[in-house]
C-alpha cells in the first residue's frame, strides 16, 4: 500500500465512499490537501483530505480536520488515519478531528448506533465498523449527537399558548418561507444562523454565497409551508427548517415523514421559548399537509433542540465526532 498526495481530482472523486464528491462541493469546502491510498497494483482504494489553515478554534489546541474519508475496506482506515494524523502533526496541529469535511456546515460525524429505522434524506452514513477503527487508532468521541422521531404530530408542548403570547408581545411574527424570494430568504436565514450558532463548539462562519449555493442545491425538495421564519422589525430572529424525507420515495414508499433539519433562534430572544414554538409549528404544518411523523435530525446531545425532541420523540440513531491528540 502507498499513500501519496493527490492533485488528480478525477481520480480522487472516483474512490467510492459513504457520500459522492463533486467538483462543486470540493470547491467551496477548500481542503488544504488531499491524499490517495493505492494498492500494490496501483488501484486507488482509499482517500482523505485535510484542513489546517482555516480549522475552527477549540480550547488551547490547534485543530486539524480529517474529511472526505473513503476506504474499500474498514481495515484500510488504519493507514489512512495514521497518515492523516502524521500529516497534521507536521503542520503543527495538536488535535485531529474527524470526520469533518472542512467545517460543521458540511458533512461531519460518524454514525455509531444505527438502530432499526431506515436512513433519512441527507443523513450521513458510514459502514458500521468505522467507529471501532477510529477508536483502535487512538480517537475518542469529542461530541455526541442523536436523531429522534416523533410518531404523533398531534402532540404539542402544553406551554405553547403562553410562549406564543410572550413572542407576540415582543413584536415577533412567524410566517412560511416565500419561495418567490428564495435567495433573499436564504440570505436572511444565513445572517441569523451566523448569530445563532456563533457560540457552538467548532463553529466557523460560512460565506453567504456558499450558504445560498448549498441550500439552493436542495431547493427541489423544499416545501415552503415546512419552513417557518420568525421576524421582528423586518429582521429574521429565528427559523425552523423542515423538508420531506425523500429517501422514503427512493425506497418505493409513500412520503409520510418530514425531517426537521434545523431550529435556530437569535441569542437575544433565546429566553422566550421561540425554538419550541418553531418546532411545534413545524409539527403542525407537517400534520396539516398529511405527514404522519417528524424526525429531529442530528442534534447535539446538549443543545436546546434535543430538549425539545425529548418531549415528543424517541431516539432512533446516534452519532459521534472523534478527536485524537497529536
Amino acid at each position: 500500500m502507498q499513500i501519496t498526495r493527490c492533485d488528480d481530482r478525477e481520480r480522487f472523486y472516483a474512490v467510492a465512499g459513504p457520500a459522492p464528491l463533486t467538483p462543486e462541493t470540493v470547491a467551496y469546502q477548500r481542503p488544504d490537501a488531499s491524499w490517495l491510498l493505492c494498492d500494490t497494483t496501483g488501484n486507488a482504494v482509499g482517500r482523505f483530505s485535510l484542513w489546517w489553515t482555516h480549522a475552527p478554534a477549540y480550547s488551547m489546541h490547534r485543530l486539524g480536520l480529517i474529511g472526505h474519508l473513503a476506504a474499500a475496506d474498514a481495515s484500510l482506515l488504519d493507514p489512512l488515519l495514521a497518515s492523516a494524523s502524521e500529516q497534521l502533526a507536521e503542520q503543527g496541529c495538536t488535535l485531529a478531528v474527524g470526520p469533518m469535511d472542512g467545517s460543521t456546515w458540511q458533512r461531519y460525524r460518524l454514525l455509531t448506533e444505527r438502530g432499526t429505522e431506515p436512513a433519512f434524506f441527507l443523513e450521513p452514513d458510514n459502514p458500521d465498523d468505522w467507529p471501532a477503527r477510529f477508536e483502535a487508532n487512538g480517537f475518542a468521541p469529542l461530541a455526541r449527537y442523536c436523531s429522534a422521531v416523533n410518531d404523533d404530530l398531534s402532540r404539542q408542548d402544553e406551554r405553547g399558548p403562553e410562549i406564543l403570547s410572550n413572542v407576540m408581545n415582543q413584536g415577533i411574527s412567524i410566517r412560511c418561507l416565500d419561495s418567490n424570494c428564495f435567495e433573499e430568504e436564504l440570505r436572511g436565514i444565513h445572517e441569523l444562523s451566523l448569530a445563532a450558532f456563533a457560540g457552538n463548539a467548532l463553529y466557523t462562519p460560512i460565506d453567504g454565497n456558499d450558504f445560498v449555493a448549498q441550500y439552493s442545491s436542495i431547493r427541489p425538495a423544499i416545501r415552503p409551508e415546512l419552513i417557518l421564519i420568525a421576524e421582528r422589525e423586518g429582521h429574521v430572529v429565528g427559523y425552523g427548517f423542515a423538508l420531506p424525507d425523500l429517501a422514503q420515495a427512493k425506497r418505493g414508499q409513500a412520503i409520510d415523514t418530514v425531517i426537521i433539519k434545523t431550529l435556530a433562534v437569535h441569542p437575544r430572544w433565546g429566553h422566550l421559548g421561540l425554538g419550541s414554538l418553531l418546532g411545534n409549528g413545524c409539527h403542525e404544518a407537517a400534520r396539516r399537509l398529511g405527514y404522519r411523523r417528524a424526525i429531529h435530525a442530528l442534534m447535539h446531545d446538549d443543545n436546546r433542540s434535543r430538549r425539545l425532541s425529548a418531549h415528543s420523540g424517541r431516539v432512533m440513531r446516534r452519532y459521534a465526532l472523534y478527536a485524537k491528540e497529536l
